[in-house]
């Protein structure tokens, strides 16, 4: 594909160049597009990136709307067919902020004051639209032979929450025509398995805007789930000696400027809230408290390890741009730990910590995961604690226990806490890209922040390392994948209704209830629909709605024959059992934890 630079000269562009030079030229299309229906329109950046593209815009009191995407869509088709070509000219600075402000391009003026004197600022001009960009770019719009606009969101300009919310108007594109219908193909798939339109069809958590964004509320069923899990993991950590805690929601400032949060993270933070004396906040995260309680008693070295856990609830100021569902939100629970333990127990820590994480993953099928060992850049004076010697030891040590235990990993800059490296375990899901699921990181620094201290076998007072580790990360996420790689079919254990008994008239309403009452006192989740709907309604519902692993039918040849008929959910499969049968086999599956139906 020919494509020209931002000197005006025309290349031959290699394959791997090709599909980002179109979609930064779709970016321009669409802007070009934008600005011919809605002429007040300013324009801020429009990049391509790995999925596809996006222009973030200001269209002033104008609310954009989803249904708005397609005469926007049309129009660039439009400019596509007129096969204007690209030209590119460069202009002195004065000259190029002259040329902005007169196209009423605040953003771009900005941009300019930005820049380094002496770069060259160059524009690309398609028609009557010209944007200030390095290229570069397809020759004629013609070139432009699959594309589409995908979604609106909001992002703050420059990316910081004090400036003005933007439109960000969002496409893809391709090639081929073939390439973007089978990116439609995988997006449908995608969607079908969206854990928002899941929760919404199974009833498991809503959102409301008065109660606020990023602030789901857990329904019955969904709630059901979500203390199964619960269960589930403090369950395992039980049997492995961690002793479960229950701390507050908020802290005070005071405690996060100790631990550094307040220096580190205090932008991700909710804002802090006077009583009193005081000033409080709600809490990003656990680690603060927890060494507090480290800290509220003297330890010898024959305690420790000491593993503290807790299901906590954490907030966090996530971007609105951000939020998705219960996967992202502002309100979270997460599957938290802190190990305090001697340097020589690091090894065996962590091997246990990652042997948990792996047994965990062994019960829910999850087999498509990497390990990544994110380090800090010692570039970044901000973002992380200085102390270079601190960190060499915690990389080396956790780099060394990793390849000691045997973990395949590999290794990036800049990902790691502030305080300290750590392991993260990314999960593919189905849907789309890498979500970090489990965590454990080695922590030298918040030890040493709170004072905390054992006595060694000689007396003498030593600093104990830290282990900060999740194994489900937060229970809305990890919820949240699982609803997406199962597309809420979820195995009997966890679904919040088990088994459904569907009486086929009034006439079994007796022997159905009967049923019902036995699988309920036996602990098991069931429902019993005797709405008077046809029983093919009813049995399609349960399957495809609210995705009942066990739909009991119970018609009068049942009654007679003191029998049901047992419908699997995944299977659509039909069997007839006496109920002590149906009895053995649904409990065998929830005790076992079984992930067939």
């Amino acid at each position: 594909m020919k494509a020209l630079d931002n000197k005006g000269q025309v290349f031959e562009c290699e394959k791997d160049e090709e599909l980002h030079i179109l979609r930064h030229s779709a970016a321009h299309i669409l802007a070009q597009a934008v600005k011919r229906l809605y002429p007040e329109a300013k324009f801020a950046f429009g990049p391509a990136n790995e999925k596809g593209f996006y222009y973030d815009v200001d269209l002033g009191e104008k609310k954009l709307t989803e249904e708005e995407l397609a005469p926007i869509e049309e129009e660039m088709r439009k400019i596509v067919k007129e096969n204007l070509p690209f030209k590119t000219f460069e202009l002195p600075r004065d000259e190029a902020v002259k040329l902005m402000e007169e196209r009423n391009e605040t953003y771009k003026v900005e941009h300019i004051s930005d820049l380094p004197e002496g770069d060259r600022i160059t524009f690309f001009q398609q028609g009557e639209y010209i944007d200030m960009c390095v290229g570069p770019h397809i020759t004629y719009t013609k070139a432009l032979k699959a594309f589409k606009l995908l979604s609106i969101s909001g992002a703050y300009w420059r990316a910081d929450q004090n400036n003005k919310m933007l439109t960000r108007i969002n496409g893809t594109a391709f090639a081929t025509k073939e390439e973007l219908a089978e990116f439609e193909r995988q997006r449908e798939e995608a969607l079908k398995r969206d854990h928002r339109r899941i929760g919404r069809d199974m009833e498991l958590f809503l959102s409301d805007e008065l109660v606020g964004k990023g602030l789901p509320m857990y329904l019955p069923d969904g709630y059901t789930i979500w203390t199964e899990l619960e269960d589930y993991i403090r369950t395992k950590e039980r049997r492995l000696g961690y002793l479960h805690v229950m701390t507050p929601c908020v802290g005070t400032v005071q405690l996060y400027k100790t631990s550094g949060h307040w220096d580190h993270y205090k932008d991700n933070m909710f804002p802090p809230m006077q009583v009193e004396d005081e000033e409080f906040v709600l809490r990003p995260m656990n680690c603060p408290h927890h060494m507090r309680i480290y800290a509220s008693k003297r330890h010898s070295y024959r305690e420790l390890p000491i593993r503290i856990a807790e299901i906590a609830h954490d907030f966090r100021f996530e971007s609105s741009g951000t939020l998705k569902g219960i996967e992202r939100g502002r309100h979270f629970c997460q599957n938290d730990s802190h190990i305090f333990c001697t340097p020589e127990q690091i090894k065996a820590e962590v091997k246990g910590v990652c042997d948990l994480i792996f047994d965990t993953y062994k019960d829910f099928g999850i087999t498509d995961y990497r390990c990544v060992l994110s380090l800090r850049d010692p570039k970044d004076t901000v973002k992380y604690h200085q102390d270079d010697e601190m960190w060499n030891t915690a990389e080396n040590a956790l780099r060394e226990v990793l390849k000691e235990i045997g973990i395949h990993f590999t290794e990036e800059i800049g990902e790691a806490a502030f305080y300290g490296p750590k392991l993260d375990v990314n999960v593919k899901p189905v849907t789309g890209n890498e979500i970090t699921l489990s965590t454990c990181q080695l922590d030298f620094c918040l030890p040493m922040k709170f004072d905390l201290t054992y006595t060694d076998a000689n007396d003498q007072r030593k600093t104990p390392v830290v282990i900060h580790r999740a194994i489900l990360g937060s229970l809305d996420r990890f919820m949240a994948y699982i609803l997406e790689e199962t597309k809420g079919h979820l195995p009997v254990w966890l679904a919040p209704t088990q088994a459904i008994v569907l009486p086929v008239s009034e006439k079994t309403f007796e022997y159905s209830g009967k049923i019902y009452e036995k699988l309920k006192d036996k602990g098991i989740r069931v429902r019993l629909d005797d709405r008077s709907e046809k029983i093919g309604y009813k049995i399609r519902e349960a399957q495809a709605v609210l995705r009942t692993p066990y739909m009991l039918v119970i018609g009068q040849k049942e009654e007679e024959e003191n029998v049901i008929t047992v419908r699997s959910r995944d299977t659509g499969e039909s069997s007839t059992m006496t109920y002590e049968e149906f009895e053995k086999l649904i409990l065998e599956k929830i005790e076992n934890k079984s992930r067939e139906v």
